[in-house]
């Protein structure tokens, strides 16, 4: 992969797929505090940014380790990439249409942030997969853009949230699913084909 107008949208489309768990907890979050001051916003946010640049990055190390010791493997990863984003996406999208919702903020100390953290990123760590082809200067370039698009869809999560409470996250979880499954879709043939 070389540094392109392709690699920047699917670095950002990444991020928006991968943010929408967290843009739902953010809602969640700014409905619990609607009296929420910006400080705590962006701790929030950047929080969430943090873990979803961090989860992609140490799957990228994974692989890589992995890859070095084993180059056969390397043929498996769109595979991979495609059974991960696909189930990812797939779960998103059904709980989406189910209507399940995100759960309600609890006190929102920097313990339950932490949890949040982890919980609404740990899906990202799978996209280590999906950019085992990247440099790790690209690996890391796009782990920021995912970070980038998570912090501001998280701060829009903040807001909807203090104003309108969270009859959007359902949507919210759909359009993520689909972003992803289109994304694995995307990298498994363009790797395959």
């Amino acid at each position: 992969m070389e540094w392109s107008f392709v690699f920047f949208l699917n670095s950002a489309l990444l991020g928006v797929g991968l943010a929408m768990d967290a843009f739902s907890v953010s809602m969640a979050n700014g409905l619990h505090d609607p009296r929420m001051s910006r400080g705590t916003m962006c701790r929030i946010a950047g929080t969430f940014a943090l873990f979803q640049a961090v989860m992609p990055m140490t799957g990228w190390v994974c692989v890589h380790t992995i890859v070095e010791l084993f180059s056969s493997f390397e043929k498996f990863i769109p595979w991979i990439a495609l059974a991960l984003l696909g189930y990812i996406g797939g779960k998103m999208l059904v709980d989406g249409i189910k209507g399940e919702e995100a759960e309600e903020a609890a006190e929102l100390s920097a313990g339950a942030l932490l949890m949040q953290g982890i919980a609404t990123s740990i899906d990202a760590l799978s996209v280590g997969f999906t950019i085992s082809e990247y440099g790790w200067l690209m690996a890391l370039a796009a782990s920021l853009i995912i970070a980038v698009v998570t912090f501001f869809i998280c701060m829009a999560g903040l807001r909807i949230g203090k104003k309108f409470g969270t009859k959007l996250s359902g949507k919210a979880s759909i359009l993520g699913g689909i972003i992803l499954i289109g994304i694995g879709l995307e990298i498994f043939i363009s790797g395959v084909f």
